[in-house]
């Protein structure tokens, strides 16, 4: 049986709140028309990056795309979202065709993305993302400042961002997801928006702390989407979905602006790519 609680969310349109709903049975890919490619709609850019680290992972090499709408004219300042596991989400969620077709009805703002792929250690082959636990589901600053010191100075030179956190957003699945959380937690004026899917606040590299760390800090001037599944992992080092349900209630207890979205999906992409649009409009409202 599915474990249904409720927690407070500020809701969206009826015709939302329905994709919600109907998502959360999704254990097969599901698409619905923001999804794919639509007639009269202009792909925007995506353009390949390679960074090779300097200071904070020396030698770590990783390949990144920063998405670029049609729409993006450099005169207002876009939003920005950034994307951890960067491929994953563009060939499992069609996470660009999404921004796409969302953008061209105005029900997002012009926002520009960056799919960055976790590093590959010096000597290993391209694509090992070797350093990718060390990276995402360490409980420190130091991906944090790799973002903002090292990589998106250079994916977003050419580009007119905005400074509002609020219009800032940071998301991954699994350990990209504590990662994406622990980056909003600790630079809440960089990030304001943060989306969690099947997060890892389990005990791989001390996250199970976290549901525990938001009780007893300050609330943070940050909007968290958490989304998980019953049929997640669940061994030695910590159950997901209980982990999931304890952030929520920490979230919940402190007052954030917080949304958790629960199926009976698995460690996986499928029901986070079933209700991204959904997800967008609800971490960018206004």
């Amino acid at each position: 049986m599915l474990l249904e609680m409720n927690f407070p969310t500020t809701k969206l349109d009826k015709a939302d709140e329905a994709a919600f709903m109907a998502a959360r049975v999704a254990v097969e890919p599901f698409k619905g028309p923001d999804h794919v490619e639509q007639a009269g709609v202009v792909n925007g850019k995506l353009i390949a990056g390679h960074h090779k680290g300097e200071n904070i992972y020396p030698g770590v090499s990783r390949d990144y795309w920063t998405y670029v709408p049609a729409q993006y004219d450099g005169k207002a300042p876009a939003n920005l979202m950034i994307f951890q596991d960067g491929a994953s989400y563009l060939k499992q969620t069609n996470a660009a065709i999404v921004f796409d077709n969302m953008i061209a009805k105005g029900d997002l703002k012009p926002t520009i993305c960056v799919f960055v792929e976790p590093g590959d250690l010096k000597g290993q082959p391209k694509g090992s993302k070797g350093n990718r636990s060390a990276e995402y589901d360490s409980i420190s600053d130091a991906y944090l400042r790799f973002l903002l010191e090292e990589l998106l100075p250079d994916a977003l030179a050419d580009y007119n961002i905005t400074d509002n956190p609020r219009g800032r957003a940071i998301c991954g699945m699994s350990s990209g997801g504590i990662c994406a959380f622990n980056a909003a937690f600790e630079r809440p004026d960089q990030f304001g928006v943060v989306v969690s899917h099947v997060g890892s606040f389990t005990n791989i590299r001390g996250g199970h702390v976290y549901p525990s760390r938001v009780r007893q800090n300050a609330k943070k001037h940050i909007r968290v989407f958490l989304q998980g599944g019953a049929a997640d992992l669940n061994h030695e080092i910590g159950n997901w979905p209980i982990a999931n349900f304890d952030m929520a209630s920490s979230l919940t207890f402190k007052g954030y602006d917080m949304r958790f979205e629960f199926g009976p999906g698995a460690h996986n992409f499928v029901h986070a790519g079933a209700i991204l649009p959904q997800t967008l409009k609800w971490i960018f409202r206004e």
